[in-house]
């Protein structure tokens, strides 16, 4: 029987070859401009680390006050008074404290020295966000109390500088210092860069090339490359020499903790509001505590992390598809309906409403189909161009996949059924009599 009804609706294309082109035409189009926007939107809003979001949490601490923080809302980075105390207070599984920072690396050979931008973390960073290494690790939490002169780089930076060869334990000199090189990461980029909260505002930028203890870049007196936030009655806003900057309130340090229960999340919850409690008793503060833990996906909505373009997209290509559905809808009522005197025979002769009802959508779902294919060839020319419309940073990261395929067929032939549903209810309703006497 379903070869039948494919048979019926092979005959009924051929005869309303310009509507069922039509139909063809606009479920194509409107599903392809769904499916690349919608390709765009999930790699931007995507959870860049699932398995473990709901355990990594940021702390903040406002240091600001209610005159000069962000509506109420503490500030997203903190001060190196508040990020010491955080880590040397050991509450968490893991504690990491982050800032990116710029590096110059001098070549041994003859090559032009190399402007870099690195990240200093302390020694949990690489196990708290599963970094992959290709060569070596990471160093201990006695790298970090010595100050050791470490460093992890990339791949890239390692292929650039040793032909992507073993480099642990070889050296390498950075702003004229030399480096012992204690790991080399594999091709690790999560998108968005979630934990690097001083590329927050280009969060799915190229990598950072360079890893080096926040210890030691404190003692080498390296400053912040970019974020850093100082409220207007900072007593010490002109920042003459670095440890005014390390004693100030301003704020430029990335701080992460890994709590794995709930347990733990409310334990340190208590410990964050009772630290700010105590700031507030010793005078630092004027202000009743303050502070915020955020989970990865709570972080990433905080951070408006999702470009508003591609938000804005999504929702300008779903309103195209739905003006596309409305007038399949009327293409598709007017090419059953004329079908009319066709389905009073059916019917007379014996047919059931729901004979009718399956033999139109398998005709819907057959030109769904064909729909879906004209969307998926849309669709892989849209994505080739895509990089015109967004940023190379987001386009790289909208790919063609086996699902998204898989998605545009699935929802090629869903629209089309449901648009296809009213038409074939109004087919069903014709009454044979009538039909057979107006032809009579």
């Amino acid at each position: 029987m379903l070869t039948y009804y494919f048979d019926l609706a092979l005959r009924s294309c051929r005869r309303s070859k310009a509507l069922t082109a039509l139909v063809v035409l606009l479920m194509g189009c409107g599903v392809a401009t769904c499916m690349v926007t919608f390709a765009v939107f999930r790699a931007t809003a995507a959870d860049p680390i699932p398995w473990k979001s709901n355990q990594l949490f940021v702390p903040q601490i406002d240091n600001f006050g209610p005159a000069h923080n962000g509506k109420g809302e503490p500030p997203q980075l903190l001060s190196y008074t508040d990020a010491v105390a955080l880590l040397h207070a050991q509450q968490a599984r893991r504690q990491v404290l982050i800032y990116g920072s710029k590096w110059t690396v001098l070549p041994d050979d003859a090559q032009q020295p190399l402007s870099q931008e690195g990240d200093a973390v302390s020694h949990d960073f690489f196990a708290m966000f599963d970094a992959p290494f290709r060569y070596g690790g990471g160093w201990s939490a006695s790298d970090d109390d010595q100050r050791a002169a470490v460093v992890v780089i990339s791949s890239a930076l390692n292929q650039k500088l040793f032909g992507g060869a073993d480099s642990v334990g070889r050296q390498i000199n950075l702003d004229t210092h030399t480096y012992r090189i204690v790991g080399v990461l594999d091709d690790w980029n999560p998108s968005p860069r979630f934990f690097d909260m001083s590329s927050a505002w280009y969060p799915f930028s190229h990598p950072r090339q360079l890893y080096l203890p926040f210890s030691r870049a404190i003692d080498l007196q390296k400053a912040a490359s970019v974020n850093f936030y100082c409220s207007t009655n900072s007593v010490d806003a002109a920042l003459p020499n670095w440890d005014s900057v390390l004693h100030s309130e301003c704020a430029w340090i990335a701080a992460w903790v890994e709590l794995p229960t709930r347990a733990d999340v409310a334990r340190y919850r208590d410990w964050l509001h009772n630290y700010a409690a105590e700031q507030q008793h010793v005078g630092r503060f004027a202000w009743p505590p303050n502070v915020r833990l955020s989970d990865v996906g709570q972080w990433l909505h905080i951070m408006n992390v999702v470009p508003k373009a591609s938000a804005l997209s999504m929702i300008v290509s779903v309103s195209f598809l739905l003006i596309c559905l409305v007038n399949v809808v009327g293409l598709m009522l007017a090419r059953f309906m004329r079908r009319a005197p066709e389905i009073g025979v059916r019917r007379a002769l014996g047919a059931s409403r729901g004979a009718i009802y399956r033999q139109f959508l398998i005709e819907a779902a057959a030109i769904g189909l064909v729909g879906g294919v004209l969307g998926l060839l849309l669709t892989a020319l849209g994505m080739a161009g895509i990089g015109h419309v967004f940023e190379p940073e987001i386009a790289r990261l909208a790919t063609l996949d086996a699902s998204l395929l898989l998605l545009t067929m699935l929802l090629a032939v869903a629209t089309t059924l449901i648009a296809a549903l009213y038409p074939t209810w109004r087919a069903a309703q014709v009454q044979p009599a009538w039909q057979l006497k107006s032809n009579g």
